[in-house]
């Protein structure tokens, strides 16, 4: 994860501002709402992810584990240990945690009772590069993305595969489909609630794309939305896109910017809604995460 981070310092040099946020437009930001520590003390959080509840899970890659905001105590606690490094984090329509775990290379679903079962490992024969960032449709179906960014507890030290894709994985299927294939380094991705549109960031090109979802699963129409990369990002009930690196940034469905909230750290890493109605927007950032009183909601369990 150092590795990663370092890649993403040096491809972002981004200089912080740390202001009030009711010195800007807060629309999207509940009234008198500023950015809330919820928790710190690890060494890179990553992959936040809200269950039916609203308790929000993350990751902290480098110490190998999966930890739980629980919404009614506001306590978090490790979920598991041993967790594949999983990065990032998604509840599928049952309710059941999906992890990226780039350990073995492996798309894993995890049960409440900490149970794991491999989606899958490989692309026709060949290890992946390292399951980063996912997203799962309506039916099931899994979107993820691959880069490749050389982590301390790998032996190899090169990719088997030439490519760096975004790949979908159906309901019920074991192999996978390569839907998007000429991207430097996809990262960052999310789709529309009505599974229409998919959102993917190439972070290695400094650039996120909008693609239109056919119904088997393949994309079209690959459009250019803004001139940013992102390592993680969300949707609201508005339609607005969050990117995230120097803080997040907040785009409209128009691919305008319409906000940034600041975070006081060198790398803001991932971003999801959470808590009771999915009304908090929550922030993994560095060594911590981070809570923000929103006007919009999450999309994921509406």
């Amino acid at each position: 994860m150092k590795a990663k981070m370092n890649l993403l310092l040096l491809i972002n040099s981004f200089s912080l501002m740390v202001s009030p946020l009711f010195a800007q437009d807060s629309s999207i930001i509940a009234e008198g709402a500023e950015l809330q520590l919820v928790v710190d003390g690890y060494d890179f959080t990553e992959g936040p992810s809200a269950d039916k509840n609203g308790d929000v899970f993350f990751t902290d890659q480098p110490n190998d584990q999966i930890l739980k905001y629980d919404v009614e105590t506001n306590s978090v606690s490790v979920f598991m240990e041993g967790a594949g490094r999983a990065n990032g984090l998604y509840f599928d329509n049952e309710n059941t945690l999906i992890a990226c775990a780039d350990e073995e290379f492996q798309l894993v679903r995890i049960t409440s009772d900490k149970d794991i079962k491999v989606l899958v490992e490989d692309f026709e024969g060949k290890d992946l590069n390292g399951p980063n960032d996912l997203w799962i449709d309506e039916k099931g179906g899994i979107y993820f993305t691959d880069p490749y960014y050389q982590r301390p507890y790998w032996d190899r030290s090169s990719p088997d595969l030439e490519s760096q894709n975004v790949y979908y994985l159906a309901p019920g299927a074991k192999s996978l489909i390569p839907v998007a294939d000429d991207l430097v380094q996809p990262n960052g991705i999310i789709g529309t609630p009505d599974g229409k549109t998919l959102y993917v960031a190439d972070i290695g090109d400094k650039k996120t794309y909008s693609y239109s979802i056919s119904e088997d699963g393949s994309l079209s129409n690959k459009t250019l939305f803004v001139e940013m990369g992102s390592d993680g990002m969300t949707l609201d009930n508005k339609g607005n896109l969050y990117l995230t690196g120097d803080g997040v940034t907040v785009f409209n469905q128009k691919g305008e910017q319409i906000k940034h909230i600041p975070v006081d750290a060198n790398w803001t890493a991932n971003v999801t809604f959470g808590g009771k109605n999915e009304q908090t927007l929550f922030i993994t950032a560095m060594d911590a995460l981070y809570s923000l009183d929103m006007n919009v909601e999450g999309v994921r369990w509406k």
